[in-house]
């Protein structure tokens, strides 16, 4: 063998262990970084525990599994079937029932149960304004103006931009509390019940977000007993299961409420 050939060789030999150590090193440094998911480019959440996370190289990170479905990914089903069974057992720890995941869009909301162009949400700004509306266009679907009493924050609002539709009892509580084994007719049922819905500042009922009573109650006092009422009405009505801790405080909140000890009831609660 030539000197020359040889050279060559022990060059190549060098560059491939170059790369090897290389290699190592980022296996080495991605393992001590912090946990995080991936998305991969066709949509797959994978956490630490996927047999295809370490190959995952190019991806969207998400601080938690629930970001990373929230943001239209899909679970392996690998770990599928992990996480059911970590709910499952989180239910039993918790004295609840289990849920599957929640995901929003098996609620139908807003639907349009006339035909008449109009969803629920604008039915309800026009059933509920204290003086007639100016919709947005000639057809009449959707209204623009009014003049509509949020009993949350005691304040009147004359835009419907200004306010949510808010469910009292939210769909993310009611799926963790018996609605998770509904059908989906029930679950559209559920998200578009008048007894369930209230026209509110939109900030709070993003303030609110998935809380139940014993997390959060409406900033302004005196309707809060009238809250309570109406958010256990709901839960009798679709038989939810709460947890023993949330009976608790129900219970307090209303012999509070029959009492008239409104005191009591001021301190109890948040407002986020």
């Amino acid at each position: 063998m030539s000197i020359f050939a040889f050279s060559g060789r022990l060059i190549a030999f060098t560059f491939f262990v170059s790369i090897g150590l290389v290699q190592t090193a980022y296996a080495i440094d991605e393992t001590k970084a912090p946990a995080i998911v991936k998305k991969s480019s066709s949509g797959i959440c994978h956490d630490e525990h996927s047999g295809s996370y370490t190959r995952t190289k190019r991806f969207t990170a998400y601080p938690s599994v629930q970001a990373c479905l929230d943001d239209n990914g899909k679970l392996p089903k690998s770990s599928a079937k992990r996480i059911v069974k970590q709910a499952a057992n989180d239910a039993i720890n918790e004295g609840r029932k289990f849920s599957y995941l929640y995901n929003r869009k098996d609620w139908p909301h807003w639907i349009d149960q006339d035909k008449d162009c109009q969803n629920t949400r604008h039915e309800l700004l026009i059933e509920t304004s204290t003086k007639a509306v100016a919709y947005k266009t000639q057809n009449e679907c959707q209204v623009l103006k009014g003049a509509w009493y949020d009993p949350y924050s005691n304040d009147t609002y004359f835009e419907s931009t200004d306010l949510d539709l808010d469910h009292i009892v939210p769909l993310k509580f009611a799926h963790g509390r018996g609605g998770s084994f509904w059908s989906r007719a029930t679950r559209q049922e559920f998200a578009n019940d008048t007894d369930n819905l209230i026209l509110v500042k939109a900030s709070l009922n993003r303030q609110k977000g998935a809380k139940g009573l014993d997390e959060w109650l409406p900033p302004n006092h005196a309707y809060r007993c009238e809250y309570i009422g109406a958010f256990m009405k709901v839960v009798s009505k679709y038989s939810l299961t709460l947890v023993p801790s949330e009976l608790r405080t129900v219970s307090k909140m209303q012999n509070a409420c029959s009492k008239s000890n409104y005191a009591s009831l001021l301190e109890q609660g948040s407002t986020g």
